[in-house]
């Protein structure tokens, strides 16, 4: 009979750590993004997204903004329907679709940008100068070897 897990194991995990950390910057982010922006966290990180890649299709936003191919489409129709963005034809792929900014999406886009760069500061904010180009560069890193790992497994979207 083997003995049960050591509960304190699961708190040091890495990805447990990670999870967490990512779950409770979203809860205030998402309330920053509602009441500087006056757009919902999905919906920002895909307005955002296309602000800084555009054009993207839906796959590529997905990619972009970190979400599934159904959470990523469900978000840009949202955009679309609220007059954010730009639903086109791709020239290059006659099922696919285009997403650039509407005018006014570039105005949001510019407010939500801001509040971005204010949640980014206030999470590393506990950390100094040269904690924070550690972590900078470890993230890279890991980005990188997650990417690699993903693509290893024909996961291309990783």
């Amino acid at each position: 009979m083997s003995s049960p897990p050591d509960p304190v194991s699961l708190e040091r995990m890495f990805t447990h750590r990670l999870h967490t950390l990512s779950k409770l910057t979203d809860r205030l982010t998402q309330g920053a993004y509602l009441s500087d922006a006056g757009i919902a966290l999905s919906e920002g990180r895909c307005l955002s997204a296309i602000g800084s890649f555009t054009p993207l299709s839906v796959k590529d936003l997905a990619y972009r903004a970190n979400l599934d191919k159904g959470q990523a489409s469900r978000a840009a129709q949202s955009l679309v329907d609220q007059g954010l963005v730009l639903k086109q034809a791709s020239a290059t792929d006659g099922r696919g679709v285009v997403l650039t900014l509407a005018p006014a999406g570039e105005a949001v886009c510019e407010r939500l940008m801001g509040v971005i760069g204010r949640r980014n500061d206030e999470i590393v904010s506990c950390l100094n100068a040269a904690e924070r180009a550690q972590l900078d560069h470890l993230l890279d890193r890991l980005v990188a070897h997650a990417r690699l790992a993903g693509e290893g497994a024909g996961d291309a979207d990783a």
